[in-house]
């Protein structure tokens, strides 16, 4: 594996690289939102391509990798075409003064490299393990992963589309998915990397790229996703109820069946 990670690692911070170059040209560094979900797709190209192996798993998980990396990233793109930088990134551009150019290399573009290349260990231990028989825990982890997929893609949808009516303006989204949880994106995109974790059950080993799925876990439950998400809604007593009654992460049934 020694190889192409090196392989892959050196390939993800030449990427990542570019967009921070593109994110100073632009003036904005919340394109490195964008760029989260299709560098995983380089991560899955680059490592299917030096691990030359080519076995049916890699396969898979690599086309799992590219239909949700794309998904994501054009989602993302429809969602900030036509607005201002993202609040959490405009407010890092405040903060953080004459040193900013410095800390959003660091920061936000390499660091968020290093992340990516965690989360995606999975995909490359497929990507250049050799071929072993498909079986039910593979089953299982695809299960998984579309379900989790569904339900991501599903809550961003019906967020876009209650963001894009007028008479939302103002307003918290709170029906359809974001009924039974307030971040149905988050718990999708968790659900997805634990799917294809059980995907590597079948290799020699490949119950040691757990790190990919609990760093995806712990980054969306305990740093960048929810709780700073959450810290732009925690003054609003419209929000306060909603977080009341409303499950944090895993889907259920609202308190007081409101």
């Amino acid at each position: 594996m020694n190889a192409v990670f090196i392989i892959t690692a050196a390939s993800i911070m030449g990427y990542m690289l570019s967009w921070f170059i593109a994110a100073q040209i632009r003036g904005r560094n919340d394109i490195a939102d964008v760029a989260w979900g299709l560098g995983f797709i380089l991560v899955a190209v680059v490592s299917l391509f030096s691990g030359n192996v080519y076995s049916p798993r890699s396969f898979i998980v690599s086309g799992l990798v590219l239909a949700w990396g794309l998904r994501l990233a054009l989602h993302i793109h429809s969602r900030n075409r036509g607005r201002g930088e993202d609040p959490r990134y405009r407010k890092w551009r405040e903060e953080w003064g004459k040193w900013f150019v410095l800390r959003s290399f660091l920061q936000v573009f390499m660091l968020q490299g290093l992340l990516l290349l965690l989360v995606a260990i999975p995909v490359i231990f497929v990507n250049q393990a050799q071929a072993a028989p498909l079986g039910r825990l593979d089953l299982l982890g695809l299960a998984i992963w579309l379900y989790g997929f569904g339900f991501e893609a599903i809550g961003d949808w019906q967020l876009l589309m209650f963001i894009r009516n007028p008479d939302n303006k103002g307003k918290l989204m709170t029906s359809g998915l974001w009924r039974y949880t307030r971040h149905p994106n988050y718990f999708g995109e968790v659900t997805l990397w634990w799917g294809i974790w059980l995907m590597t059950l079948g290799l020699p080993g490949g119950w040691l790229t757990v790190i990919g799925p609990l760093t995806i876990t712990f980054l969306i439950l305990k740093v960048s996703g929810i709780p700073m998400l959450e810290k732009n809604y925690e003054k609003r007593a419209d929000f306060q109820e909603y977080k009341r009654r409303t499950s944090a992460f895993f889907p259920l049934p609202p308190k007081g069946g409101a």
